[in-house]
């Protein structure tokens, strides 16, 4: 087996069953903030799109999907692999390229290809990427990998059952837009940016234990802002005000925690060459030189990088709808979401205030628990958004479902909030579709917990997290103020009240050991 680098979460799979391309991406994504780091335009695309057999998509981010690369190098008739979603967006955006000859691939259902095996996990909780995410797990005889790339699965008793892999594939540095976009004192950035990046390494760190492979490569960012509103965030921010992990940094970090884990560059053209538990990592794009350019000198690596594509910017740019007057995107707006506000009740519970959006010249709010959306009166706001006139008017044209997977990851906003973070507000965001409000309606309808309790340490807690529904007994840790970390997100509760500290709503049922026997006594008794 032979896997080649494409750039973030790209990779070229040569198997004795076929040839697969993962998630090849040239970008700017993300209306034009979002280039893949270091440079991959380097690569032969033409021969990559000619020899690949499968092309594997492994979720709708358009730091993943980039339907002009597949419009330009990839041919119609390969066969598509396509994950197992509760909807059929990326069904639909495949089919819209003239993409026909797709397999589907049920969740945990190994795909036979000779001696080729592959096995697609897909992840449909609403924060999994845009209701959808997924890992690829290879086996051909000759070596076995994991590509997880942006996924996070609980479930990992399933995902291992495939196999355990000899190369372990896997995201460290998250695509968010917290805290670089918001309203906040740059020492309070600076913290919030510090506890971030600590949650990313200890969650990648958690995984890599599980997966246990003896060789790991950390991919799937961080990006490149080359944008001049954007550049100083790249990397951890010429301020530390930023997020994103590079991999050489991650790869200290690991070898410093965990040695006995053999960490690799992963980088645009690297080689990796697998035979029966033999590997060898080759660099064929970039020198040594070179890659202590890249990263060694960053950001004069970067700045270079801007002057040379400023040209990509402007043609993405001009590609943007023509602002539309504000009475106008005030009520195209409301015929929208209106009747997605009133299918939306657990949401709106959730949300339970209004929220502001100052765009261009309009200045509106949309008032969850009315279900209605109007002009800025003065009214209380939980969040307050500013978000550019071109960017929403072209969402508008394109009717754009997910707001996430275009304005928020494109970081050209601003915003803040009264409170803590508010996951129901930023699900209804990247789910303005009917399928997406009514699934996520469901998903949360089912979220009340039934399952049984498990003793963590010196309490009772109900065993699946609130959030996503991890094991607490793998993935929960409890400190001496009795505050339950859930390490696949870092989301915290507060045992003694069952509140949870991380967002509003989900809370936890939760009591001391000695009060659990103490009730069963009196029962009893």
């Amino acid at each position: 087996m032979r896997i080649t680098g494409l750039g973030h979460a790209g990779m070229f799979i040569e198997t004795v069953g076929g040839n697969i391309i993962c998630d090849p991406v040239l970008g700017p994504s993300f209306y034009g903030s979002w280039f893949p780091f270091p440079d991959n335009r380097g690569l032969d695309w033409e021969r990559l799109g000619r020899e690949a057999d499968f092309l594997y998509i492994s979720h709708r981010h358009r730091d993943h999907f980039d339907p002009r690369l597949l419009e330009r190098y990839i041919r119609k008739d390969i066969e598509v692999l396509l994950p197992e979603y509760p909807t059929d967006d990326l069904e639909r955006d495949i089919r819209a390229l003239g993409y026909e000859n797709i397999t589907y691939a049920p969740a945990g259902e190994i795909i036979e290809r000779g001696d080729l095996k592959i096995m697609i996990t897909p992840l449909r909780a609403p924060s999994d990427g845009p209701i959808g995410d997924s890992s690829l797990s290879v086996d051909d005889g000759t070596a076995s990998i994991l590509n997880q790339n942006d996924s996070h699965p609980l479930d990992l008793e399933k995902l291992m059952a495939f196999g355990k892999p000899e190369a372990y594939f896997t995201q460290v540095s998250g695509a968010i837009w917290w805290p670089m976009v918001y309203d906040l004192p740059m020492d309070a950035k600076q913290n919030f940016a510090r506890l971030k990046r600590e949650a990313q390494n200890k969650r990648a760190m958690y995984y890599i234990e599980k997966v246990d492979a003896p060789h790991v490569f950390p991919m799937a960012g961080p990006p490149m802002f080359l944008r001049d509103d954007l550049f100083e965030f790249n990397g951890t921010g010429r301020n530390g005000e930023a997020i994103f992990t590079d991999q050489k940094e991650f790869l200290a970090h690991m070898k410093e925690l965990a040695p006995q884990y053999d960490g690799h560059l992963f980088l645009p053209g690297t080689l990796v060459e697998m035979d029966r538990g033999e590997l060898t990592v080759t660099q064929t794009l970039y020198s040594e030189e070179e890659i202590r350019h890249i990263f060694d000198e960053k950001w004069d690596y970067l700045e270079e990088q801007r002057a040379s594509r400023q040209q990509e910017l402007r043609d993405e740019e001009a590609t943007r709808a023509d602002v539309i007057p504000p009475a106008e995107m005030l009520q195209a707006i409301k015929e929208w979401w209106e009747p997605l506000l009133k299918k939306s009740r657990t949401i709106r519970l959730g949300v339970g205030g209004n929220v502001r959006f100052r765009i261009g010249e309009l200045d509106m709010v949309v008032d969850f628990p009315r279900a209605k959306v109007r002009e800025y009166a003065g009214e209380e706001c939980i969040y307050w958004y500013t978000i550019p006139a071109d960017l929403v008017s072209t969402n508008i044209r394109d009717h754009e479902i997910d707001w996430s997977n275009s304005i928020f990851l494109s970081m050209q906003f601003s915003v803040g909030r009264s409170g803590k973070f508010n996951e129901f507000l930023t699900t209804f965001l990247k789910c303005l579709s009917t399928d997406r409000i009514e699934y996520v309606e469901n998903w949360y309808q089912e979220q009340t917990d039934q399952t049984e309790d498990a003793e963590i340490g010196d309490w009772v807690v109900q065993r699946r997290c609130p959030h996503l529904r991890a094991d607490l007994t793998r993935t929960g840790k409890i400190d001496e103020d009795g505050v339950l970390t859930c390490s696949m997100h870092d989301w915290k509760w507060d045992l003694k009240t069952g509140r949870c500290l991380s967002t509003s709503g989900h809370p936890i049922r939760a009591a001391k050991v000695d009060e659990v026997t103490e009730e069963a006594l009196r029962i009893g008794a």
